[in-house]
């Protein structure tokens, strides 16, 4: 059994509401939480589809769109909350950006992290500062989709510097709070010194970027403002504060998890898979080097150390693909014809590049199966189980690796693992990873990065930490143990 954290004693005096943002490369999510009789109620208000477009200059987020639908979220919230709204908090994919003008806005779409234009970036950067002094100064598993690839790009093409944020603090900068770089979304930058937990002068000068333009760095937890403009007009929203939670979706998701102790790691699956344990202190010896581990910030001043591994992107590019030709399955439906299918002859290597670029995933599949000399599939959609089977099989073996060295790395003797995010959800690949790894697997929340969200405002808020920065674990871990409680009683969203 899971150790689970104590429930806080005292509930709240002010009853009003709470908004999670979550800001998602698939799909963008607007959630409310309310007290009912006394208990915490979380319902999704508003979900919109999210995916970037291909222009002339490359690969790059429709932001007015996602504005948009989070305004429309935000609006129905206030329609529900006749109570009012206390705070709002937003989290979202790492690495990606905006650049700003003098007004605090958008000049331009920002990039999305799957551009091309971070593989020439990338060589260059590393003709300017090798990659081995890039790992030595920032502890962070080496990505050509991390912004400081991405800044260098910018250099490359001839950009001016510029203001620039992360695209959760963006979103709270737009409406009334300050221009801030919270830590645990800075960290997956890549331009973070460990050590010092300070913006690195000697990687920005490296890429051509400028350090003024980054914006102030602050814990997870920090009250940023207040919700202005025209929104306040809405009587939920005449006193709301806006507040910087763990801003990376994963930092929050891990947030989420309700457990205590040294024994247990997590997979946050989805598009992407991170795969990892919580650490007191960073680890970046050479031998954490060599496998490319990553240290990102976590709330309470931990580390999340762990693996990017290739997620349900595999599955859901093979589906794009199969309904361009005519063929529509469901992720639940194709898991299921999956099961059935005889296992797979060889796996394959998630990891590779070629396979974390969009278009016709099953030719690049193949193409890789051809070059280990494995017999390729039949591309055909009515062949797709066997695909299916393929990725699911390939992703616990990787996981299971990964996990191996995460104890070695961390010296923990690990015995749970806990699975978040959308993947939670597919008891066929749990229990393929539970084969693969001998650990007890934990079904954590398929949203727990909207727990984590909502833990950390309810700390921030409970002591107002928020106004001096930063909130506990303990008490973060507490709030996620009684927001657990709620979502296994009453999905959240079903």
């Amino acid at each position: 059994m899971a150790e689970i954290a104590a429930v806080p004693a005292n509930i709240p005096t002010d009853r009003r509401a709470l908004i999670a943002v979550d800001l998602g490369a698939e799909s963008c999510r607007v959630s409310i939480l309310r007290w009912v009789g006394g208990e915490p109620a979380i319902a999704l208000v508003h979900r919109f589809p999210n995916a970037p477009r291909i222009g002339e200059d490359g690969l790059r987020w429709d932001f007015a769109t996602i504005e948009a639908g989070l305004e429309q979220g935000l609006r129905q919230c206030a329609a529900m909350a006749g109570e009012g709204v206390r705070s709002i908090a937003v989290d979202g994919w790492a690495v990606d950006y905006v650049r700003l003008d003098t007004h605090g806005k958008a000049v331009a779409d920002p990039f999305c992290y799957r551009d091309e234009r971070t593989v020439e970036a990338e060589r260059s950067l590393h003709r300017a500062i090798p990659a081995a002094r890039i790992r030595e100064l920032t502890g962070v598993q080496q990505l050509r989709i991390n912004t400081l690839y991405q800044l260098h790009a910018d250099a490359l093409a001839g950009y001016e510097p510029a203001p620039w944020l992360n695209l959760p603090e963006y979103i709270l900068s737009r409406w009334g709070g300050e221009r801030v770089a919270e830590l645990t979304n800075a960290t997956h930058s890549q331009l973070i010194d460990l050590g010092s937990k300070s913006w690195s002068p000697e990687l920005f000068g490296a890429a051509g970027a400028r350090i003024g333009c980054a914006a102030a760095l602050v814990a997870p937890g920090t009250i940023v403002g207040k919700l202005s403009g025209p929104l306040t007009e809405l009587p939920a929203f005449r006193d709301t504060l806006l507040i910087a939670p763990a801003c990376h979706d994963t930092a929050s998701a891990i947030a989420g998890i309700p457990a205590r102790g040294n024994d247990w790691a997590y997979i946050s699956s989805g598009t992407w898979s991170l795969v990892g344990t919580l650490l007191d202190e960073p680890r970046n010896d050479r031998a954490a080097s060599l496998e490319n581990f990553t240290n990102l910030a976590a709330v309470g001043g931990k580390t999340c150390f762990h693996k990017s591994v290739n997620g349900m992107w595999l599955l859901r590019q093979c589906l794009s693909t199969w309904e361009e030709q005519g063929a529509r399955w469901t992720v639940e439906e194709l898991t299921a014809a999956a099961e059935q299918v005889p296992q797979p002859a060889g796996l394959l290597e998630v990891d590779d590049p070629e396979l974390l670029l969009p278009g016709n995933m099953p030719l690049r599949i193949n193409l890789q199966r051809q070059s280990m000399g494995l017999k390729p599939l039949d591309e055909r959609p009515e062949n797709a189980p066997a695909f299916a089977s393929l990725i699911f099989h390939s992703l616990a073996a990787r996981y299971a690796a990964v996990l191996r060295s995460v104890a070695r790395h961390s010296g923990k003797d690990l015995k749970r693992l806990f699975v978040v995010g959308g993947a939670s959800r597919n008891a066929f690949l749990n229990r393929l990873v539970q084969e693969a790894t001998s650990l007890e697997i934990v079904r954590g929340a398929s949203e727990s990065s909207l727990l984590g969200n909502f833990a950390v405002q309810l700390a921030a808020l409970e002591d107002e930490a928020g106004r001096t920065g930063g909130v506990t674990l303990e008490s973060v871990n507490d709030w996620a143990c009684r927001l657990s409680a709620v979502a296994a009683n009453a999905p959240l969203y079903r």
